[in-house]
């Protein structure tokens, strides 16, 4: 009776991790579609914009804000919330996970969890069973939810808890764990982008050292400004959302 009671409670949290994530991925397409719109135009296409500004000013007269700014929006949308809902709900589960494992509350951070897991299992634990995709994404991931949790701990006040910091400093987290993201992500997203707009079948790396020979090192950061500027919104919104649209559920489900 206490294991069905115990697995009703990992699916509702379960749920509401999943139902915010979804929320917090619809308000960050909102949010920064304009300044990505400006990043992917800026990774794909760099010789034809002398910068961010210069981008956007074009653009603006070219296409207007709804058809220029705000292209793609309803995929965009439609892949935000796919990719947050699940990202959110694991976290979550994860961390429950690992906790119940170690035998602590849940309120361990990444950085945290690597430390256990390092312990435990050595360096090979960490990189058990992931494909390059996964590797390409986990230290910004981890880097994503540590900046976020990081940041929590260090605003909040003696004996105060990370989730009672309040509107403004979650904010604060949020975007410091954008930055973080995008700015250990971003040679891999302009890569990406370039074999996106490719006809031919290449590999990864190969790109990557064609760009480099052939438009030098600091090309894999053609867009990152635009980028963190957007991010800096972006992700405030997201983490802001997505906490509290967590915190209403939980109170309505009377936890």
């Amino acid at each position: 009776m206490a294991h069905s009671s115990g697995s009703k409670g990992n699916l509702k949290s379960g749920f509401i991790d999943f139902t915010a994530g979804s929320l917090g991925g619809i308000a960050l397409v909102y949010v920064g579609q304009p300044l990505d719109t400006v990043k992917v135009k800026m990774q794909t296409f760099p010789h034809l914009y002398q910068g961010m500004f210069n981008c956007l000013k074009q653009t603006l007269r070219n296409d207007g804000i709804v058809r220029g700014l705000y292209a793609g929006t309803t995929p965009a949308v439609m892949a935000n919330i796919a990719e947050n809902s699940v990202l959110f709900a694991a976290y979550g589960y994860c961390q429950k996970f690992v906790c119940n494992v170690i035998g602590t509350e849940v309120k361990i951070t990444p950085l945290q969890l690597t430390q256990q897991i390092f312990k435990q299992y050595g360096i090979q634990g960490l990189f058990r069973g992931l494909v390059p995709t996964i590797m390409r994404e986990m230290p910004g991931y981890f880097f994503f939810f540590g900046g976020y949790e990081g940041t929590r701990e260090l605003l909040s006040k003696p004996g105060q808890s990370k989730d009672e910091i309040g509107f403004v400093k979650t904010m604060i987290a949020g975007a410091v764990g954008g930055l973080l993201l995008w700015t250990i992500i971003f040679p891999s997203d302009v890569i990406k982008s370039r074999i996106q707009i490719s006809n031919k079948s290449q590999k990864f790396l190969t790109v990557g050292l064609d760009i480099i020979q052939k438009e030098g090192v600091l090309a894999l950061y053609n867009g990152l400004k635009p980028t963190l500027v957007r991010t800096i919104p972006a992700t405030a919104v997201l983490f802001v959302v997505y906490e509290y649209s967590k915190k209403i559920m939980h109170q309505s489900f009377g936890d």
